[in-house]
Parts: C-alpha cells; structure tokens; sequence
C-alpha cells in the first residue's frame, strides 16, 4: 500500500485555477532528501509534509528546488486535506507548527471558504536592487523589502497583467521573490498584484499566501481599511482575502482537490 498525496487547487472555487499544492500526511517524520525528492517529483510550486502531534501537525513546505519558511497555499490545502480526509473533524480548528510559529485554519462560513491565521511581514521602504527593476520591466512608484521578499508598486493594473520579466536575470539577483502590486482596476477587488521568485525554483507563483503576509498591510495602510480583497493576476488566477489586526493578518481563500494517487516509493 502506498502512501497517499492529494493534490489541491488553493486561493480558487474551482478546478485548474489559483496555485496548486501537492499535501501528503505522514505517520512519522521523513528525511528531508526524500522529501525534497518527492516535491521536485511533484514539481509544482509547494509540496507539503505534514506529522501528526499531539497538538496538531508538523508542517513543512518544499519548492521543487528548496525548502521554504512559510507558504500560504500549501497551508490552505494542507487544511483542507486534513478536514476532506478526516484526519481531524469538521469542525476543529487546524493546527500547524512551521518554521514560522504556531499557523491556524478555520473553516469561514458558506462557500467552503477557509481562513488562515499567518504572522504580518510588512516591508520597509528601501532601494531597489541594481537591474531589478530593468528585469521586471516596471516603473515603480514604490519599493519596499521584508524579511524575504521586495514589494514593486506600479502605478496601475494593466501595467502588472503586462509585465513579462527576464527571469533569468532576476534569478541572478540575490533575493527569494519580488511582488509586484496596484490598485485595483476591478470593483471586486481592492489591490491586483505578481509574484516572481525565480530564485527559489518558481518564476511566477500562481497564488502566494505569504506574499499577501506583506501586501495586506501595505494596503490597509494606503486604503484606510483592515479587511481588503486582493487578486493575483497570474495565468491561474486566484483570491485572496486578508484583514490586519496588529503583528497577525488573516487570510481566507477556497480550495479544490483535482488529483489524489499514491506514492510507491
């Protein structure tokens, strides 16, 4: 019998759409090459691992190139694994201990939606990096960096949807990721934004959670509002809603499982 690994549509109502996350439950902690081998198998953007404990789960994420600190899809279909596939019932709130703190998901009333808790990454003004701006071809009317990632705002919507950046000159700079960001030309939505990160083995990431980690305060800060809708105006599309309560933000978003097998080795 081989051990099972489900693939789920994350940040979307439906199939094919937001950024797909392979999620597989362990009985007991596996070796980091194998698991590393496994996502590169995968070979999607996030593969999660997942050991129960007696106070929820372990919960690693891998790129089919590294391993990363935190990632929102992936938890989003970790949890949504975890309540599809009864590991824990409907009801009960979903607990992940990562590389970045105590994460929570609970389910968010009708429409399958599932809300997120995740630590705030608000970035700080800063200088671009030489050629960065040059290989995401974007004009920037802003730039700023957290702890992992620069956030590129641009001045309107249509100049995110038509960035087509040189990705091997942006793997060449010294960063994980850039997002890239505007205000919304959509009255559903309240900010658009892009996320590159060609260095960590994804040239753009259909729906980044962690991104939102950044953006949700940026633009409550610019808005005037705490809860905000955003979309991610990649070639999957997906939604992301985010509320920012001091040093937390909440993100909420739906899921779809496309795809379950088993591993047989």
């Amino acid at each position: 019998m081989g051990l099972r690994i489900v693939q789920v549509d994350a940040f979307t109502s439906r199939a094919f759409g937001g950024n797909p996350a392979a999620v597989c439950v362990l009985g007991a902690a596996a070796e980091d090459g194998w698991m590393q081998n496994v996502a590169r198998e995968m070979n999607l953007s996030e593969t999660a691992f997942l050991v129960p404990g007696a106070d929820g789960f372990d919960l690693r994420w891998f790129t089919p190139t590294v391993e990363v600190a935190l990632c929102g899809h992936a938890t989003l279909a970790s949890a949504h694994v975890l309540w599809h596939d009864h590991h824990i019932p409907a009801g009960a709130t979903a607990r992940f201990h990562t590389k970045s703190g105590l994460l929570t998901a609970q389910r968010a009333g009708d429409g399958g939606w599932i809300e997120l808790d995740f630590p705030s990454q608000a970035a700080a003004e800063q200088k671009p990096l030489a050629g960065m701006l040059d290989a995401l071809g974007a004009h920037a009317t802003y730039v700023a960096k957290n702890v992992t990632d620069f956030l590129v705002e641009v001045r309107t919507a249509a100049e995110v949807r038509a960035l087509r950046p040189d990705f091997t000159a942006l793997r060449a700079l010294p960063i994980r990721g850039v997002m890239v960001t505007a205000p919304s030309d959509e009255p559903a939505y309240d900010f658009i934004s892009r996320f590159f990160a060609p260095g960590a083995g994804v040239d753009e990431d259909p729906v980044t959670g962690s991104a939102h980690c950044c953006l949700a305060p940026h633009w409550a800060g610019k808005l005037g509002k705490t809860s905000l809708t955003g979309y991610q105006a990649s070639a999957r599309g997906g939604v992301v809603r985010v509320s920012v309560a001091g040093a937390r933000v909440k993100l909420a978003g739906q899921a779809v499982t496309v795809l379950t097998g088993e591993l047989t080795t």
